[in-house]
């Protein structure tokens, strides 16, 4: 019983001394710094406690990078002070957004008997002073199959959708993109040309609502448009344009950009690729390094010759050694459709959908004395490689005579004898790599440089046209993989494209 009698003793002092005495004789306070129920922290905002309450509450504490700037008074007024501030600062710039705490602020609530001096216009202050918001924005991430690998944060999603559509307009006609993004189909080709059928990006773009710091966030198309272009690359090469330089020669000159290309990344000064330029412009030739791929799927009709054979017979009554020429060859026509890939801007590959012929080819006859093929050529030329595409005409830089022909859909196939004749040179020089000369011993001579190895053809060797002579390469001094092709006759310089082939 008397022990009984202490321990109820004991626990009315404790009663005494924790609850009654603290309100009928208040503490005199001094300074203190915040605590946490994990123990006594200094904030970054000297704070004093105020009392002890008889019973616990929750505070409100703010952190920034971990460090306790300090306990709010008033949480609701942290919100007013954020709508304020926005209203104030941002709102001119950022509309329909609104402000909160920065990335690495944030608030925490806790119990506690303490009581602490009202500080929030301090902390407000002090929000302020460092600029520790972030604004509402829209994120746009950037994924494949490995996951994200870049992401931007941008105004609006109308902003990133304005600035994506600027940048699809490189690659495909405006009219075309509108009726894909309709779900309509593109008018059927009528004529020579290239249609958009389709139009897709090969990576993910994922937009969410996010909060950033005001300085990370893009605000213009042209912002987000250069990121399209060229993602974080900031480097970037320019050409001085020199007299009688064209848009081709600039890119033939640089990388062996096509002329779209140099056009397309210089679209502020260049509207066409005939476009003449002007002495001492300064032009960039750093093409797109974007963060995505752009794959724009093309229909593309063309006129391609069908390319009259020659026929030999035997005709007793011509003597062993000399030919008679009985029909004359005309080369024949047709139309062939297409399908295309091209991926920011650049054809990647092509196949044969349909092709309808429209004029017949008239065979070539040869009455012969002999069996061998003689090489003495018919005076009429063929296109040295398949799928053929001049990517630099005559002159399109200030002393190129000849054409650079490529394969559009096989860069490094074969190479064939223009006509027939017989090989007078197989050799290499430090300009055009490894070439062949064909002499067809009709005044004609053929020209076919940059082979990407030395043919396996031997001086003297006759070739009939069509032969293959050698592969299309980048030997000497060229920038990409084509045929550099020229005609003489009686010694002379001729440009292929001048009446000789279809150009």
């Amino acid at each position: 019983m008397k022990r009984f009698l202490v321990l109820l003793f004991c626990l009315f002092l404790a009663v005494l001394i924790t609850v009654v005495l603290p309100r009928v004789f208040p503490m005199q306070t001094t300074p203190s710094y915040a605590l946490s129920s994990y123990g006594e922290g200094k904030s970054l905002l000297e704070q004093t406690t105020t009392g002890i309450s008889g019973e616990s509450h929750e505070i409100n504490m703010l952190y920034s990078s971990g460090e306790l700037i300090g306990v709010l008074s008033d949480k609701s007024a942290l919100n007013r002070f954020l709508r304020e501030i926005y209203r104030s600062e941002f709102e001119a710039d950022f509309p329909e957004s609104e402000v909160s705490l920065g990335t690495d602020v944030y608030l925490t609530s806790e119990q506690t008997f303490l009581n602490y001096e009202n500080i929030d216009e301090k902390i407000f202050n002090y929000l302020k002073e460092n600029n520790l918001f972030t604004l509402k924005c829209t994120g746009v991430e950037f994924s494949d199959d490995k996951g994200v690998y870049a992401e931007i944060y941008v105004r609006n999603e109308e902003l990133f959708n304005e600035a994506m559509n600027s940048y699809m307009l490189c690659f495909i006609d405006a009219g075309e993109l509108a009726a894909l993004n309709r779900g309509e189909s593109v008018p059927p080709l009528k004529t020579y040309g290239s249609r958009s059928v389709g139009i897709t990006v090969s990576q993910a773009i994922t937009m969410k609502e996010d909060y950033i710091e005001p300085e990370k966030i893009m605000t213009d198309s042209a912002q987000v448009l250069n990121y399209l272009e060229y993602g974080d690359n900031t480097e970037r090469e320019y050409y001085t344009v020199k007299k009688y330089d064209t848009v081709a020669g600039v890119g033939s000159k640089n990388y062996g950009l096509s002329a779209t290309q140099i056009m397309n990344i210089n679209r502020d000064k260049i509207t066409s690729t005939d476009q003449i330029l002007s002495e001492g412009e300064e032009l960039c030739v750093t093409y797109f390094t974007s963060p995505i791929d752009i794959i724009v799927t093309k229909e593309t009709m063309k006129k391609e010759p069908i390319v009259a054979e020659t026929i030999y017979q035997t005709d007793p009554s011509i003597r062993e050694g000399e030919t008679v020429r009985t029909q004359v060859g005309v080369d024949g026509s047709k139309n062939s459709l297409y399908t295309e890939r091209w991926i920011n801007g650049v054809l990647v590959g092509g196949s044969l959908t349909s092709s309808v012929d429209t004029l017949q080819a008239t065979n070539e006859i040869i009455s012969i004395g002999t069996l061998q093929i003689p090489g003495v050529g018919t005076g009429t030329f063929r296109w040295p490689v398949d799928n053929p595409f001049v990517s630099c005409h005559w002159g399109c830089y200030w002393g190129h005579r000849a054409i650079d022909v490529q394969n559009a859909y096989d860069h490094y196939g074969n190479i064939y004898a223009a006509d027939r004749g017989v090989i007078e040179e197989n050799s290499y020089n430090g300009v055009n790599g490894n070439y062949v000369i064909i002499d067809h011993h009709n005044g004609y001579e053929t020209y076919y440089g940059h082979m990407n190895m030395r043919s396996p053809l031997q001086v003297g060797d006759i070739v009939d046209k069509g032969d293959v002579i050698g592969q299309i390469g980048m030997t000497g001094a060229a920038t990409g993989p084509h045929t550099h092709f020229f005609i003489m006759y009686d010694g002379v310089r001729q440009d292929p494209c001048n009446g000789f082939l279809p150009c």
